[in-house]
């Protein structure tokens, strides 16, 4: 009998008896049926291996915080994407900009942040898995992260130009 060339299919399935002209198969799980089934039985599945697992409501408020905190005093796009916001929000204010227009830049600048957040955890996760050398692989992780900010800055400024820049015209060509 030829050696197991399913590796997904144990030896101990296969039956090829004498007078038996067919082979029974029975194949072991998936690793993806394995975790389905896992995550199902454990709703706390994975979690076991968390370093910080919040035990109350208000403390993961307090770790959501440190990391914005830390992504504020890290990352200096983060803090440009900050001020920008700020400004385009005190303009609105000071253009008396209706308030669903408002929400709307509201929304983009919170999208923007965002994204540099997720933007800063990838590259930390990225940093932490390559030990700080360089990998091809983790250039294009980071710079695909750096894409989808750009992307979303883009955006956010497209939108609070629509907005914010008729009113301002008028203020100032008045």
């Amino acid at each position: 009998m030829r050696a197991n060339a399913n590796p997904s299919v144990s030896n101990q399935t296969r039956s090829n008896q004498q007078g038996d002209n067919h082979l029974t198969l029975v194949s072991k799980p998936s690793p993806h049926q394995t975790a389905k089934r896992s995550i199902s039985s454990n709703p706390s599945f994975g979690r076991q291996f968390a370093f910080k697992i919040a035990p109350d409501l208000l403390s993961s408020f307090r770790y959501a915080f440190a990391g914005v905190r830390y992504t504020f005093a890290t990352q200096r796009n983060f803090r440009i994407h900050t001020v920008i916001g700020s400004i385009a929000i005190g303009l609105g204010v000071f253009l008396e900009i209706a308030a669903v227009k408002m929400a709307v830049i509201g929304i983009t600048i919170a999208f923007v942040l965002a994204l540099e957040l997720l933007n800063t955890a990838l590259e930390s996760v990225v940093d932490l898995t390559v030990k700080q050398s360089y990998h091809e692989l983790a250039k294009v992780a980071k710079d695909c992260a750096a894409g989808a900010v750009l992307i979303g800055a883009l955006v956010s400024l497209f939108v609070a130009s629509i907005i914010l820049l008729p009113p301002l015209l008028k203020v100032i060509i008045a």
